[in-house]
């Protein structure tokens, strides 16, 4: 009985000293980091679990993405925001909404500006503070079948283009084959030839791909639009929506959907419906984000035949900007989440990224990979030669929902400019306050 009691001693004295002398290891810190799904979500996820066996574990940091609803990603953020939520310790952000989170985040310090396109820095700055990190480059193309487009130099298509124009607008005109020059009566026009309504010959049963829905992203896409024809929400500090350009961009809209270009279903349509209706052949042309190449470029009827333009307009504008991410100020692992976000800002880490389908807003990267996504060396030239942001402050992200609430009625033929562009200005006036 009294050896079993030394060698019990014994063992126990063992164990403590092994306890006492062999440190266990350090457990990571996890970091939350919200983003939407889609193809944003999906190629961060490759980044997210490349860091997460390579660099977090030096780090000693594991990043979680946590995908939240598309369409609620920014309500949810919102909430957690006004509630000084440290759950999550990043958000998804973007040049449009940055002003209204700032108050939310952290200033992020050490941030190397030549590697951006400088039109993402900027727009992700509060008071010259840079309170978000760039991720994709977001802008729009004029996307088309170049199969298409190629066939309307035959003399045949010629005579019957200027008929359909006549009946569909109401001036005769000749087709333009250069679809960068394009004004959006030769869009319209062109919209109509293809269109079987008007052209039973037409390989597609309409002409142009139409993103109707009441949505604040059909905004941004119409935005080109308005622009294009000189407009903006405000000019000497007033709102113009209620003006010559603003009705004719609404009328533009109108146009497409009551003269039948696109299909009926196009009013609930937004960026999945687009891309469905011309990879699938139902359509031929249309505004569409330029995250839409690599589908576009590789899907259906639009594979190796999909050609890049800019928005068409005498103007040639398209609307610009950053997603992002920033750090919450509430957050209890700022140190951590600072480790990752270095990380993010690596040439390295955004070459992954556009390799697994995102944007990133780094020049060198998107011109060293044209080879693999041919739209990137376009996204370059057009973000410094016809991109815009609409300056709309703090509440930019609530006039774009307004504006689709208030316009989208006219667009799909419920009501008429004129009924609605007064109503905008208000809204544009109200959210200005």
């Amino acid at each position: 009985m009294r050896l079993r009691k030394i060698l019990t001693v014994a063992v126990a004295v063992g164990a403590l000293f092994t306890a006492l002398t062999v440190a266990p290891a350090q457990a990571a810190t996890e970091v939350k980091m919200i983003l939407w799904p889609g193809p944003e979500g999906e190629a961060m996820q490759k980044v997210v679990d490349a860091y997460n066996a390579g660099q977090g574990k030096k780090d000693g940091v594991v990043v979680k993405q946590v995908l939240l609803s598309r369409d609620n990603t920014f309500a949810k953020e919102a909430a957690l925001m006004k509630a000084k939520s440290s759950e999550y310790d990043i958000y998804f952000t973007a040049s449009y909404l940055v002003g209204q989170h700032a108050p939310y985040l952290s200033e992020i310090k050490g941030v190397n500006d030549k590697l951006y396109l400088k039109a993402s820095i900027d727009g992700l700055k509060v008071n010259k503070k840079q309170m978000a990190l760039p991720l994709d480059t977001s802008l729009h193309f004029m996307y088309y079948r170049t199969d298409l487009v190629s066939s309307l130099s035959s003399a045949a298509n010629t005579a019957k283009y200027k008929e359909i124009s006549k009946t569909v607008l109401g001036k005769e005109l000749s087709p333009n084959t250069n679809p960068e020059t394009w004004s959006w009566d030769d869009a319209l026009a062109t919209a109509a030839f293809f269109t079987q309504k008007y052209n039973p010959d037409s390989p597609t049963k309409y002409g142009y791909a139409l993103p109707a829905k009441n949505l604040l992203y059909n905004t941004m896409i119409w935005n080109d639009v308005l622009w294009g024809l000189g407009g903006n929400w405000y000019k000497n500090g007033k709102p113009s929506i209620n003006t010559a350009a603003g009705k004719a961009a609404i009328n533009v809209y109108r146009t497409i959907y009551t003269k039948e270009l696109t299909s009926p279903d196009s009013s609930q349509w937004e960026y999945a419906e687009t891309n469905a209706a011309l990879t699938s052949g139902n359509a031929m042309m249309g505004l569409q984000w330029n995250a839409a190449y690599s589908e576009l470029s590789t899907t259906g009827a639009t594979s190796g035949k999909v050609g890049i333009a800019v928005p068409p307009g005498k103007g040639q504008r398209t609307h610009f900007h950053a997603l992002a991410v920033g750090l919450n100020k509430y957050s209890k692992n700022q140190a951590a989440a600072q480790k990752w976000m270095k990380h993010l800002a690596t040439v390295n880490a955004m070459k992954n990224y556009a390799a697994a389908g995102g944007v990133p807003s780094m020049p060198t990267i998107l011109k060293t990979m044209v080879s693999t996504n041919a739209s990137f060396a376009n996204i370059i030239t057009y973000a410094g030669k016809y991109g815009y942001a609409e300056a709309g402050g703090p509440r930019e992200f609530d006039i774009y929902a307004k504006l689709a609430e208030v316009l989208s009625p006219a667009w799909v033929g419920q009501k008429t400019a004129e009924e609605v562009a007064g109503a905008a200005d208000a809204a544009l006036k109200s959210l200005r306050k």
